[in-house]
């Protein structure tokens, strides 16, 4: 008996897998690598899945059920007779785990009024100048999600998409641009004082007017920190025709350290000035550049899907785990992300929250009381070597979320032991499959509340958190589901465990 063709029933077909790969962030390029990593010879081509989503082609049965496969649905799901509404985007939400404020009566946030104000809010608080431009751009920066397509095309226009690239083409890059490279051993108090910097401070490489890339001779052993270094001040050039306002890069030989890869440590004052929103906002672009020219956007994108987001892709294009991990907040399908620094419990030196996670400390200061159970704080405490994933919950604006991390140990160039984290918000995908993600994760959030604030998955979340790790395709969240979940807070004094783990 002749077997019946289902894709006569495909009435709807089209709208429901543009519904779902616009749900999941997904270019059509995108669904078309997904699919031929499951079967090549059945997966759509690029222009055969925008006729499938006109509804001018029907895709055979195999390629629908390699669609299927996926997006985790059943084939008959795209072929009965329901249809489906308009197109569904996930709520972006608070980006940058701050709420803003309705700017009213708004004659007192007037130019003149905030320029006055400003410097005598950062004296009272303690805060820098430079930490306060640094503040503004990071809000800007997760506000925007980590998207700056002008910096990513004037990367790629130099590097022109080679990944990995090395650090004799990046020298190459260098002499065509009229940048001369000299190393040094050692900085004079002379020259130190003139860069600005703390006299605790290990410079990795600094640029010295008009011309000259000035790089510590340490680096000549590490070439991924080289070719981060060099990335840097290519930036500064194409950007900024390097007219000489670039701050050093440099690391605190202390045991708490105050920088990272892009991170600056100088000696700042209380109040602001021009000159501190002009180096924050070029130290940034140029670390973003560099990010850019070293791991560019889309043959990084393709790399992250064929290794499922493991963060063992840095070893593979020859760059920092620190730099891979930045860079898969910006060209991730997924925006949701977070990514942390950390060198000391309740110290933050990085941090991007592109997904909104609560938390109230940074780069700025130091707290007192941090909750203990988030994951970069607990691998501080950590003596192995080897990334650890961890599923967990938190209340945020009355509303219970769960996030997903992956942490691992490192050292910076200096010798001190850091952790670093990148994580994401799984709530936006779980609505994407039709989930109310609210209410998963507030059952799971009472699971760990009543067990003393850690708990096992049921069987019932952790098949739903699994169907997500593998539409997102991220290989350790599937991995942090084989531990207990935890309940994590911004502050130890908002606990929610009980007994509190103050107590």
């Amino acid at each position: 008996m002749k077997k019946p063709n289902l894709i006569r029933n495909a009435h709807f077909l089209g709208t429901k897998v543009r519904n779902l790969r616009k749900r999941n962030n997904l270019t059509m390029e995108d669904l078309s690598a997904r699919c031929m990593k499951i079967d090549l010879e059945a997966s759509p081509s690029v222009s055969y899945l925008s006729m499938i989503e006109r509804g001018k082609r029907y895709p055979s049965e195999p390629m629908l059920a390699v669609i299927a496969q996926v997006f985790e649905r059943d084939i008959q799901w795209f072929l009965n007779d329901v249809p489906e509404g308009d197109d569904v985007v996930p709520d972006k939400g608070s980006r940058g785990g701050m709420s803003g404020i309705a700017l009213e009566p708004s004659f007192l946030f007037s130019k003149e009024i905030l320029g006055i104000a400003i410097p005598e809010m950062l004296s009272q608080t303690g805060v820098s100048g430079r930490q306060f431009a640094q503040l503004l751009i990071r809000t800007h920066q997760e506000n925007n999600q980590n998207h700056f397509p002008e910096l990513e095309r004037a990367a790629e226009d130099i590097g022109k998409k080679q990944m990995p690239i090395s650090v004799d083409e990046l020298q190459s890059i260098c002499k065509k641009l009229d940048l001369k490279i000299n190393y040094f051993d050692s900085v004079s108090d002379t020259e130190q004082q003139r860069l600005g910097v703390r006299s605790s401070s290990f410079i990795r490489s600094y640029f010295k007017a008009p011309n000259t890339v000035m790089l510590n001779r340490v680096l000549e052993s590490q070439p991924a920190r080289l070719k981060y270094d060099l990335a840097v001040y290519i930036g500064h050039k194409v950007l900024h025709n390097a007219d000489g306002i670039k701050s050093p890069i440099t690391a605190d030989r202390r045991s708490i350290a105050s920088t990272r890869d892009d991170a600056l440590d100088i000696v700042q004052s209380h109040a602001l000035d021009a000159q501190d929103m002009i180096h924050a906002w070029r130290d940034f672009e140029c670390s973003f550049f560099a990010g850019a020219l070293l791991c560019p956007k889309v043959p990084f994108r393709r790399l992250l899907e064929q290794q499922a987001h493991e963060i063992t892709v840095s070893a593979l294009v020859d760059v920092s785990r620190s730099l891979a991990m930045r860079r898969m907040t910006a060209v991730s399908n997924y925006p949701y992300w977070h990514y942390f620094d950390a060198f000391t419990a309740g110290k933050l030196n990085a941090v991007y929250r592109g997904n909104g996670i609560a938390l109230p400390w940074g780069n700025m200061r130091e707290v007192v009381d941090p909750c203990n159970h988030w994951a970069v704080f607990r691998m501080l405490t950590s003596n192995t070597s080897e990334p650890s994933a961890q599923i967990s919950l938190m209340k945020a604006n009355n509303e219970t979320r769960i996030y997903c991390c992956e942490s691992v140990n490192g050292t910076d160039i200096a010798g001190n032991t850091e952790v670093l984290c990148a994580g994401i918000d799984i709530n936006p995908a779980l609505n994407a499959q039709d989930k109310d993600a609210n209410e998963i994760a507030t059952h799971l959030m009472d699971l760990c509340v009543q067990q003393g604030g850690n708990a096992q998955i049921p069987a019932t979340i952790k098949k739903d958190l699994a169907s997500v790790a593998r539409i997102l395709n991220i290989a350790w969240l599937e991995r942090g589901l084989d531990k207990e979940a935890r309940v994590i807070c911004p502050r130890r004094g908002a606990c929610p465990r009980k007994p509190c783990c103050q107590e």
